[in-house]
């Protein structure tokens, strides 16, 4: 399996820098151990310093059945901080390797939560009973994701809505979870879908925002995010190919109390 070095000399002087700048101070060390990143990339982006995803100190990723097999504690000791797990598509489908990586992950102590892939053919609440009754309430999780993107290649749900249809939709499917988990979903999206249907209209919502060429800043002007999705190419030791990597916004600090709460 070809893989890309794991830190350029660029990358090592960015993450030394980082260091050199980081406050020194005992109020700066999270409660949740942070392990920097030690991943490679088969494509990766030439950012320009002050958009590279190592300005961010906290990383994990997103994994579905396609990534196989995982050995989670390679992976946590390599820094990956956090994981989503594509738990449910649609409403009759479940990722069927999301029961054993939701307790592997845990059991290497990895933060997880779990998401949905949304389709466009069904109503949002039948979608948000099927996540339900899959998807355990443990208070360790992290928050449910809702993933909304368009599925132009699926052979049995193509279509599209209308933006304000699907704004209402996400609006449903978000505001059932919170009811079942006790916790607001992230609302998981792309570019193109974020724009179609204007979801800068949508209050009160943690985005995860997927930018694989350009900072969010700058896909997505003005809109804050929570978690970015900065590459689907990723290579992580415990992981055989590509996976998507993914930043957490604030520092150290902050990912802590997140995960605390």
């Amino acid at each position: 399996m070809k893989r890309a070095p794991v830190l350029t000399q660029a990358l090592v002087l960015i993450l030394c820098l980082l260091a050199a700048c980081a406050p020194r101070t005992t109020t700066e060390a999270p409660s949740f151990p942070v392990v920097a990143p030690r991943f490679g990339d088969s494509d990766p982006v030439d950012w320009a310093p002050q958009d590279h995803p190592l300005t961010h100190p906290v990383h994990g990723i997103d994994v579905s059945t396609w990534q196989g097999d995982i050995d989670w504690r390679a992976a946590r000791a390599a820094g990956v901080n956090f994981a989503f797990l594509k738990a449910t598509e649609g409403g009759d489908r479940l990722d069927p390797a999301f029961r054993q990586n939701w307790a592997a992950a845990r059991a290497a102590g990895v933060p997880r939560g779990a998401y949905h892939f949304f389709y466009h053919c069904r109503s949002a609440a039948s979608q948000a009973r099927w996540f339900i009754a899959h998807v355990p309430a443990d208070n360790q999780a992290l928050p449910p994701v809702l993933d909304m993107e368009w599925n132009a290649h699926s052979p049995t749900c193509p279509g599209r809505l209308p933006a304000t249809e699907v704004r209402s939709e996400a609006r449903i499917f978000l505001d059932a979870v919170t009811r079942a988990y006790g916790r607001r979903p992230i609302l998981y999206t792309t570019v193109d879908f974020y724009a179609d249907n204007q979801l800068w209209k949508l209050q009160g919502v943690d985005f995860w925002l997927r930018s694989t060429a350009k900072h969010p800043s700058d896909s997505f002007p003005g809109q804050h995010w929570l978690i970015w999705q900065y590459t689907a190419t990723g290579q992580v030791p415990g992981i055989a190919g590509d996976v998507d990597l993914n930043a957490f916004a604030g520092s150290r600090r902050d990912f802590a109390a997140w995960v605390a709460r």
